[in-house]
């Protein structure tokens, strides 16, 4: 089983997708390294930086970078070459499903049921008569007031359901022709109302007995339901496989695995997975605030690179936003481009945009599509048909405050955004050695 698939199994929240991501980085020999202390870093080091519990950082400094950062702006051979000595790649950690919200439990005729909202944009009708667990963090009670103490949650069972309603009783819905009210008719049955049952802490009673705590010390929760379905391979071959998060979780796997395996002697590979991605991304743990542009200030500093050799340094950055991309339906084949097709099992997908929706220019593309060439990965390039916008990604965000050349990819996918999606494991494995490719 590759990482993807562990990673698809384990991953049920942002916090067990960074626990996961932690575990596989120490193993690969990354060291952690403090956020909120002074970095200690050397040129040949890897290291690992959780800013928030779920988003983080992998960085590898080669063993050479402060040499090249001190001579290489004067070496012409190496100006020639266009080398960037800082490579960062993005994605993210979370994907659509529901947030379970506080005070939770209601009773409706003798039904448990549980408040949720929300949480990105979700195909609706796709999360019905689902098998749906529980995962997060819960907050307690600690001696210090600011430093509550945070521990991750998974039920690792199935505790909710949303049932749909039969089509007797429902013609619009059978024909797929209408919303659905997320308030009134997307909530959760729990269970059966019994005797014994406290419907006003149920659920912070049972969080409180696996937990192993008092129900009074839990002072509040990031909890989300999550799709309890693992990874099924399907297709004659079984050359695609079925998934809750694929979007983006393929994408966390590759630079995890990536950055962990890249050989990048003269400069510094970034890899970074922010959380928040599916509202918008604009939180502390989000791509839309200065987190990451200081914290590379905090680099420099710590492998003592004058500041205006850094801003030198850094106006060479190169950047990737990894992130899902829309595959050719064929049921829909008209929502595609006329001339720009992108299928399953054709390679990773430079995704371009004239509206600046993705980062990819022509230079940026360029530059991917030379890599692939170079190290015989196939690719395919996306555009979106005319009039049909896609989803904005990290990149332009990013680019906000890193100005660099860069370019947005990511595997293709059918049913994006569903609580179950469909790819091909071998775009997965090429964008794989795409980002090694790039960061070595």
């Amino acid at each position: 089983m590759s990482i993807l698939f562990d990673l698809l199994n384990k991953g049920k929240s942002p916090i067990q997708v960074v626990e996961f991501a932690r575990e596989y980085l120490e193993q690969k020999g990354f060291t952690p390294c403090g956020y909120q202390g002074a970095f200690t870093m050397e040129p040949g080091g890897k290291y690992y930086i959780e800013p928030f519990p779920t988003m983080f950082v992998a960085l590898t400094v080669g063993k050479h970078f402060t040499e090249r950062a001190t001579t290489g702006l004067t070496d012409k051979s190496f100006d020639a070459a266009g080398e960037p000595l800082v490579k960062v790649a993005m994605a993210h950690t979370d994907f659509p499903c529901f947030k379970l919200k506080s005070s939770p439990e209601y009773v409706t005729k003798g039904y448990l049921m549980a408040n949720v909202e929300p949480y990105g944009g979700m195909i609706r009708s796709t999360w019905f008569d689902r098998p749906l667990g529980l995962a997060g963090k819960v907050v307690l009670a600690s001696d210090n007031v600011y430093q509550p103490k945070v521990v991750s949650f998974d039920s690792g069972r199935s505790l909710f359901v949303i049932p749909s309603l039969a089509p007797h009783l429902d013609r619009e819905a059978s024909k797929g022709t209408r919303e659905y009210d997320m308030q009134t008719e997307m909530q959760p049955i729990v269970g059966m109302l019994q005797e014994k049952c406290n419907k006003d802490g149920y659920l912070q009673e049972y969080l409180a007995k696996e937990l192993q705590v008092k129900p009074e010390d839990i002072l509040s929760y990031d909890l989300f339901l999550y799709n309890t379905d693992e990874v099924t391979k399907v297709g004659l071959e079984e050359e695609l496989f079925l998934s809750p998060g694929i979007d983006n979780l393929a994408s966390v796997a590759a630079l995890v695995e990536g950055i962990a395996s890249c050989e990048n002697e003269d400069g510094i590979s970034v890899a970074v997975c922010y959380d928040n991605e599916e509202i918008g991304s604009r939180s502390k743990q989000g791509a839309d605030s200065a987190m990451m542009a200081r914290l590379l200030e905090r680099v420099a500093d710590a492998l003592q690179i004058a500041p205006d050799m850094w801003r030198s340094i850094m106006t060479r950055g190169f950047l990737l936003s990894v992130d899902g991309a829309h595959a050719l339906h064929p049921n829909y084949v008209s929502k595609g481009d006329i001339t720009n097709e992108v299928l399953l099992g054709k390679g990773p997908v430079i995704k371009t945009s004239a509206s600046q929706r993705y980062i990819s220019d022509s230079q940026g593309t360029a530059v991917l599509m030379q890599l692939c060439m170079k190290h015989q990965i196939p690719y395919q390039v996306q555009v979106n048909r005319s009039g049909m916008p896609g989803g904005q990604t990290l990149g332009p965000i990013a680019t906000s405050y890193l100005p660099w050349q860069g370019a947005d990819l990511g595997v293709p996918m059918l049913a994006m955004h569903s609580a179950n999606e469909l790819a091909s494991e071998e775009d997965w494995k090429s964008l794989r050695c795409l980002i090694q490719a790039y960061f070595s």
